[in-house]
């Protein structure tokens, strides 16, 4: 069986695309990448799409939430910052009805910076808006650059994410300026920086993890960036 990956693509903008006189959506190849190591086909899925979750999750064996813009900050409570930056509101629709769905049919999961963030909101969590303005978080680099800030996250002896990794402190790609303040109900804290800012979470229910680093950008190399997707390949299998 070869499974296959759900994976919530991005808005592009118009000119994003050279010579492209309209937006699109696209997925960076890195994370298929990682996917196709594992054993997997990625599958994209489109904000905008007018099937129910479960029309959506029927024909999948997991689902993988990426990068990408902030969440609005309505959807936490909160009034948006200056700067906050390249919001999707119906990318954001679209992903917490899947995860809320998926869930409940125990479809493996996993959320990748951004994505974890709107696993956090999904679940009735909110979100630190703008690191840098807080002087208890280090730097965690810059989104939307190329460069990313390499740097220690710890994992919880006995989580599944460390379980994933194989080892409980990581090397992480990191360039977010958001992180996860308050956390959304049925969740736990698996992973931390040196900073105490929460880097990785986990449902009580069921596979579903968060990653606030990006594995896919250094998973090609690193073992243990490279076992979240085997991971979470090897659970689509098992369900």
């Amino acid at each position: 069986m070869t499974p296959e990956v759900g994976i919530v693509a991005y808005h592009l903008r118009p000119g994003r695309v050279t010579s492209w006189g309209v937006g699109g959506y696209g997925v960076p190849e890195n994370y298929v990448d990682a996917l196709r190591r594992s054993g997997a086909y990625a599958a994209l899925l489109l904000p905008g799409d007018d099937r129910t979750p479960d029309e959506l999750l029927d024909r999948l064996d997991a689902l993988m939430l990426v990068g990408g813009g902030d969440v609005v900050p309505e959807r936490y409570g909160r009034e948006a910052v200056d700067e906050v930056y390249g919001l999707e509101p119906d990318r954001d629709d679209f992903e917490i009805a899947l995860l809320l769905r998926a869930v409940e049919r125990d479809v493996p999961t996993l959320c990748i910076c951004r994505g974890m963030q709107v696993m956090n909101v999904a679940f009735g969590g909110d979100l630190v808006q703008h690191l840098p303005a807080d002087d208890r978080f280090m730097t965690h680099g810059v989104p939307s650059e190329a460069e990313s800030l390499l740097h220690d996250v710890k994992l919880l002896a006995g989580s599944r994410i460390a379980e994933a990794a194989g080892s409980e402190v990581v090397s992480s790609s990191s360039h977010h300026h958001q992180g996860v303040d308050r956390l959304g109900d049925g969740l736990v804290a698996t992973g931390w920086t040196e900073d105490g800012l929460i880097e990785a979470i986990e449902s009580e229910r069921g596979w579903m993890i968060g990653a606030q680093w990006h594995p896919e950008d250094t998973a090609a190399s690193d073992p243990a960036q490279q076992g979240l997707f085997d991971a979470l390949v090897r659970e689509a299998r098992e369900t």
